[in-house]
């Protein structure tokens, strides 16, 4: 089988290679887009984009060529980045079922996360979602806040943290963020999705929860020249041969996914049979997975999820549910380390909203508390437009297609273009984190980290007459359209509870070695020590006592 398979791929990677080179040198296609040059027939800007840090060459090719623009994929692929808002509108809200996901990437969501939410198309997709929409609506992010509020002090972080810098004389520790912070929030998701306990923060954590500790940085994380080519070369190679690969190859990271997914389905076996068995006896949990069996038992049958689905929806949520937060907290956590000034005016917020709370006999903050903070909603919103872990996302057009432009482009031939023409099959790149700091979009200064910009205008100084485009302060971080994360509203709800908690019991400061901070590739954007790669996830800061009020 291994023979065939790689003669089959040796063909269709000759073919393609040959039939790229060919229609590039006739013009066909995107060929006629201004982009950065190719350093390399093999890799062509591949290492660029995924051997430096996340988003440099992004940045770098918006400035230069604009918001859309050609890049080559291997063997002389031409493929286009886009940061362009009307041109990530038509893609994610306009189009959003036709230009559809990589079919080779829909491989990783596969190994990752099953057939669901992630991996769908079309109808399937609106299927799912349909089932899922119900747990994840402003009234359920509501009802999860005071889990997550929990999770971060009386059971949480706060209290372990507290714990550990009562044995140093100075009360002054050195935490690795992501690492605290992703136990953290293990723990709250496990609680807030299943009623589950992962224990991470109190006795190390389960099985599962130390199976999915790191898992991106395990099987994505520094990739080899090599993996990079294979991965970004595999739609040359028969589909039913990837797919083989993913079920049965022996690379480790591939081996070390299917080993979590085998252990995250065992778990998900036995947590369906308890909500269902609960339903049936009349008891409606409030979890996530409740709430979706719940919805999914109401639908006609043929619009159900089916089992293996459902425990793909399981281990979505988890691994977005905890990877991409407790990343998205530590480049918050980050950027206030470097801005003490902000920090103090956070925690004088805080306290002045703590106080109303309890003068009208609360305990708890609600989320509609939070509403009522705006520097600590602005601090969130910039930090999520500065540091989008998902700092690109990809695409493919599945019929030949016209997409509009915001300003119109000057081709390589001399045109003046107010819309570009893609064929069937191009591969496209959403540039995230390009569209987050665009100058067109943002201003001048969008490269700053700049809280005052939303206090200043409710969607952040945001370039008037600019097409809307994601769903949350009109950020690309959370996608947008029909494919937009369905669990926005939880993410954002997790990180208020954690931000309010964590910033009123201490104050951050940057050690040395968070001075050197690089944004790493590991599928999503993670941080690592510049020289220390090989350590993994790492964003050391020095926490002490915030002062008493």
């Amino acid at each position: 089988m291994e023979r065939i398979a790689a003669t089959a791929a040796a063909s269709f990677i000759a073919f393609h290679v040959l039939r790229s080179v060919y229609r590039r040198l006739n013009g066909y296609g995107i060929s006629d887009i201004p982009g950065p040059p190719s350093p390399s027939f093999i890799y062509g800007n591949l290492l660029q984009i995924f051997q430096e840090q996340a988003g440099t060459f992004d940045f770098k090719w918006q400035e230069q060529f604009g918001g859309v623009f050609r890049i080559r994929g291997p063997f002389g692929d031409d493929r286009l980045m886009v940061s362009d808002p009307k041109t990530l509108h038509y893609m994610f809200h306009t189009s959003g079922y036709d230009i559809i996901k990589q079919p080779e990437r829909k491989e990783l969501s596969r190994l990752l996360t099953g057939k669901g939410l992630i991996w769908a198309e079309g109808d399937v997709h609106r299927r799912q979602r349909k089932v899922m929409n119900p747990a994840f609506g402003p009234a359920e992010a509501r009802a999860f806040f005071p889990i997550f509020l929990e999770h971060a002090n009386q059971v949480g972080l706060v209290a372990k943290w507290q714990d550990i810098m009562s044995e140093s004389p100075e009360r002054i520790s050195v935490f690795n963020i992501p690492n605290w912070l992703g136990r953290a929030t293990m723990d709250a998701i496990g609680a807030a999705a299943f009623s589950y306990k992962f224990g991470m923060l109190t006795d190390g954590g389960n099985e599962l929860a130390q199976a999915y500790n790191n898992i991106l940085q395990e099987t994505h994380g520094r990739a080899s020249s090599g993996r990079i080519l294979f991965q970004n070369a595999s739609h040359l190679i028969p589909l039913r041969v990837i797919e083989w690969i993913t079920d049965h190859g022996r690379a480790k990271p591939i081996a070390r996914a299917r080993e979590v997914t085998a252990m995250a389905n065992r778990v998900a076996e036995d947590l369906l049979s308890l909500k269902s068995e609960a339903l049936l006896q009349g008891k409606k949990g409030k979890d996530i997975m409740s709430l979706v069996v719940q919805a999914n038992l109401s639908e006609d049958e043929k619009s159900r999820i089916d089992t293996d689905e459902m425990y793909s929806q399981l281990r979505t949520v988890m691994l977005a549910g905890y990877e991409t937060t407790s990343n998205s907290l530590s480049w918050t956590l980050y950027e206030l380390a470097k801005r003490p000034d902000i920090q103090n005016q956070l925690r004088a917020e805080i306290v002045q909203t703590q106080a109303r709370v309890r003068a009208r006999g609360d305990e708890l903050m609600s989320l509609s508390d939070f509403d009522n903070m705006p520097l600590t909603t602005a601090v969130i919103k910039e930090s999520l437009r500065m540091h989008p872990v998902a700092h690109q996302m990809y695409r493919q057009t599945s019929k030949d297609d016209v997409f509009p432009l915001s300003k119109p482009i000057i081709s390589k031939s001399g045109k003046v273009l107010h819309e570009v023409f893609v064929p069937k099959g191009t591969r496209l790149v959403a540039a995230v984190a390009a569209y987050n700091r665009s100058k067109e979009v943002w201003g001048v200064d969008a490269s700053e980290f700049r809280p005052e910009r939303w206090l200043q205008s409710v969607d952040g100084g945001r370039a008037q007459g600019a097409a809307s485009v994601g769903t949350y302060g009109n950020l690309m971080t959370f996608g947008g359209g029909v494919r937009a994360c369905i669990g926005w509203r939880f993410a954002v709800a997790e990180m208020q509870a954690f931000a309010v908690e964590l910033l009123r019991n201490f104050e951050f400061s940057l050690t040395e070695e968070s001075r050197h901070i690089r944004r790493d590739v590991a599928l999503v954007m993670i941080p690592t020590v510049e020289g220390q790669v090989g350590k993994g996830m790492q964003l050391p800061l020095r926490v002490s006592l915030a002062p008493e009020e």
